[in-house]
């Protein structure tokens, strides 16, 4: 099954088959023992983080890194790179990374990364992934880790292939962004307007200063996205406007769901959720309440 529904919208299974696997994946971002191995090679914070996520692109400028993470402040990637490169090698980060991840899966989740639930779990994410590998036009995140070799352990795979189909839907989202005329301050402002997060969560977490965003807040008022309310609302057109840039990522994004169809992707879900709820716990106690309404 590769089509869409009959009336062209994307099936909401293939958002929710994402949604559900994220946090696997996502731990890393939030993994001690990855960030650990970050340390031994003399990064740490955001600086790890640029240099883990943009070394399957190599030796990563920081105008590489701007582009395809969108909505980081320059002024913060800049600082990152290219001195990450100067302490240890792009192929350093990986293997830091696939390190740091394969140790957190292993306390977490203990015996369950030998099951047979897990072994499956593998094979169908990674069948949805390998189904993405025809698409890498425009979608360079997704190409360079498409490229890295896959892990041997099931426990692994699984987490490859998730971070495969969240890059594949990341790159996407990027595309979507730029067509809607959104810069990447403004795609994090429109976001929190949704109140699906925090603002300052997002503003901190992507180091713009106060002023930043309000001059955003304020373009973006200016073009009819937000009210004139002091609290970031949407307006109806901003609202629909938001929506159809989720709908255009939702389709760009759906091959490897579509590829598995509803049953493979009803499984799937049904197989990681537990896994993805018991990351959460661990790693990202603040956001169980949102994630386990979405798992």
């Amino acid at each position: 099954m590769t089509s869409t529904t009959a009336a062209g919208a994307t099936p909401p299974y293939a958002r929710e088959t994402w949604r559900t696997l994220e946090p696997y994946h996502g731990a890393v971002y939030f993994s001690p023992e990855a960030h650990a191995r970050y340390g031994e090679l003399g990064s740490a914070g955001q600086a790890a983080y640029f240099a883990s996520r943009s070394a399957a692109l190599g030796p990563a400028s920081a105008e590489l890194t701007v582009a395809t993470f969108y909505n980081f402040n320059p002024v913060a990637v800049h600082a990152a790179l290219p001195a990450a490169w100067d302490a240890a090698p792009p192929a350093a980060f990986l293997a830091a990374r696939l390190r740091g991840i394969d140790a957190t899966l292993r306390r977490v989740l203990g015996e369950d990364i030998t099951s047979v639930r897990l072994r499956r779990a593998a094979e169908l994410a990674r069948r949805g992934a390998e189904a993405a590998l025809p698409h890498l036009h425009g979608r360079p995140l997704f190409a360079a880790h498409a490229a890295l070799p896959w892990p041997d352990e099931p426990h692994l795979v699984l987490w490859h292939a998730q971070t495969l189909l969240r890059e594949f839907r990341g790159d996407g989202h990027v595309q979507a962004l730029l067509a809607a005329g959104l810069n990447g301050i403004e795609a994090l402002v429109t976001h929190a307007a949704t109140g699906e997060i925090a603002a300052e969560t997002l503003r901190t977490t992507r180091s713009w200063a106060p002023q930043e965003w309000a001059r955003a807040a304020d373009g973006l008022r200016e073009r009819g996205w937000l009210t004139d309310a002091a609290d970031l609302v949407l307006t109806p057109e901003g609202r629909e406007r938001r929506a159809a840039v989720e709908r255009v990522t939702d389709r760009l994004a759906a091959v490897p769901y579509t590829t598995l169809g509803p049953d493979a992707c009803e499984e799937l879900r049904d197989l990681v959720r537990p896994y993805s709820l018991a990351l959460a716990r661990d790693l990202m106690p603040w956001a169980v309440a949102r994630l386990g309404r979405s798992l």
